[in-house]
């Protein structure tokens, strides 16, 4: 079987998927260690006994509805390639928004204190993908790459899952940042339990969807972790269902850990956003804003102590 047959059965055995082109060539690519193009110029290339195998195998994998992402280990996100497993949720596309509203409080904390020391916490941080997306742009924007750079910032990656905490570990050495551990912390821990700070800028990616809709997201054999869904899980007694038990405890603690002035991001999804809005001001916060992703859908909020 060569390329372009393989591309022509792939798309076919994934017809249930929405993306089943997509799905496919992102098997191959993984598979021959290869990009988009030589797919697309070289069809005629055939696949070897192994390699054929190894292609049924992920595609069989993926007719069960288990996303790419776990098959090949691998996902995109804000430019850089992190490292997924079935203990972190997928980074998605939306969630990019979050890393460029850090990146833009950032500036706003230097121009108020320029030469000031900066000490970020990426609370829930998964795969670290929020987190490690932030310290890397900023590194990759100095104009001289030193490691003893005092621009670079302190980040903190916290989580309740050590799995998930493994996954952050690799990623910071996948992505090139070994150089930079001495400003690179990560703790074990429910919320700020074991993160004390203080911090300037805290940003989350939490779970804040309603666990009804989070259990009828996974039936769909997408594997995802419940505990990076469930927003709900700190309401077993009494839930209220809203997917915002974990927002109404993050956001007074990330509060209390914050420097004044410092600030916070959250993701807070469309159906929650003006509830975690109310949440922020209730708190304390002022200047607490909305910010719509490029589907113009309400994705995060913002606020200052």
């Amino acid at each position: 079987m060569n390329l372009s047959q393989a591309r022509k059965l792939g798309r076919k055995l994934l017809v249930e998927s929405p993306t089943p082109e997509l799905d496919t060539d992102c098997i191959l690519q993984d598979i021959l260690k290869c990009d988009r193009t030589f797919l697309l110029f070289h069809g005629e290339r055939e696949l070897t006994q192994g390699e054929e195998e190894d292609f049924n195998e992920k595609i069989t994998r993926r007719k069960t509805g288990l996303p790419v992402a776990y098959i090949t280990g691998h996902k995109e996100f804000y430019g850089f390639d992190f490292l997924v497993t079935p203990s972190v949720l997928i980074p998605k596309p939306d969630t990019e928004l979050l890393v460029e509203n850090a990146l833009e409080a950032i500036k706003k904390i230097r121009d108020e204190n320029p030469g000031g020391t900066i000490a970020i916490c990426d609370i829930c941080t998964g795969s670290g993908c929020v987190g490690l997306s932030i310290l890397k742009t900023l590194i990759e924007n100095l104009p001289e790459k030193k490691s003893d750079d005092t621009s670079i910032p302190s980040l903190t990656l916290s989580d309740i899952s050590p799995d998930a905490l493994e996954i952050a570990e690799k990623n910071i050495s996948h992505l090139g940042l070994d150089a930079y551990r001495d400003r690179i912390k990560t703790t074990l821990g429910n919320l700020f339990e074991n993160t004390p700070g203080p911090y300037n800028l805290i940003v989350s990616n939490p779970p804040y969807i309603p666990a009804k809709e989070a259990r009828e997201l996974l039936t769909d054999g997408r594997s995802e972790p419940i505990l990076a869904l469930d927003g709900d899980t700190m309401e077993k007694e009494n839930p209220q269902g809203d997917g915002l038990s974990i927002m109404r405890q993050l956001v007074p603690q990330a509060y209390e850990r914050l420097t004044p002035g410092g600030i916070l991001i959250v993701e807070s999804g469309e159906y929650n956003a003006e509830k975690t809005r109310n949440i922020f001001l209730s708190t304390g916060f002022h200047d607490v804003k909305l910010t719509s992703d490029l589907a113009g859908l309400l994705r995060n909020t913002s606020g200052r102590k």
